[in-house]
């Protein structure tokens, strides 16, 4: 019987196979979900489904793209933003 902190579903499932051949069973942490743009809500594009632990491994660049909004906003909702903000300024 698994210990309770293992019942719930918290922790992912995962089968494994030890250098004696054996399978068996691990318990790892569940990969948080995609990023998603702030405006329109569709998948962001290069930034990665990563746990925290991973993501501080990664350079700053491979975190998030390297634009204004960056890692926020899709490209389409950034690029409005940006319009809309040099339309202010005028």
């Amino acid at each position: 019987m698994p210990q309770g902190m293992f019942k719930s579903r918290t922790l992912r499932r995962v089968s494994k196979r030890v250098p004696g051949g054996k399978a068996v069973k691990r318990y790892e942490q569940r990969k948080p979900s995609s990023a998603r743009c702030a405006v329109t809500g569709e998948l962001l594009h290069g930034v990665p489904r990563e746990l925290p632990t991973q993501l501080a491994k990664l350079s700053k660049t491979k975190r998030r793209p390297e634009r204004p909004y960056g890692g926020v906003l899709s490209s389409r909702a950034s690029r409005q933003v940006i319009k809309e903000e040099a339309r202010e300024t005028q």
